[in-house]
């Protein structure tokens, strides 16, 4: 692939943030800079994480950034438990964007593979 926008998991990380930002939209006006904007720049940190890897000229310097993206990922999830447990987002709601960070997590732990793979010495 000669461009991170080719890779679905790219897309679906794209999606779940779009989606992350407009659940955030209801969140009460005290959570702007505060719950509303952490899980914002969580979500954020991880398609441009894999943007970011993709365009370094070294695999161990992709799978750092892929590592970083799962982080954020972990982080994302741990949020919005958090927000439904405060009432910001619905069952539902929740449960379908979780639906989402589980399916970007098994994309982002085959391509760290793939890219461990790559760089494991040939026997």
């Amino acid at each position: 692939m000669n461009n991170y926008r080719d890779l679905k998991v790219w897309q679906m990380a794209m999606k779940l943030t779009e989606d992350i930002y407009r659940a955030t939209e209801s969140f009460p006006s005290r959570e702007t800079y505060a719950l509303a904007n952490q899980l914002q720049r969580a979500a954020v940190s991880i398609p441009s994480n894999i943007a970011e890897g993709h365009a370094r000229n070294s695999t161990k310097d992709y799978l750092r950034f892929i590592s970083i993206s799962q982080g954020s990922l972990a982080e994302a999830e741990t949020q919005l438990e958090l927000a439904h447990r405060l009432g910001y987002v619905p069952q539902a709601e929740l449960h379908r964007l979780l639906e989402q960070t589980n399916e970007v997590g098994r994309m982002l732990h085959g391509l760290r593979s793939a890219l461990a793979v790559k760089l494991s010495p040939t026997p």
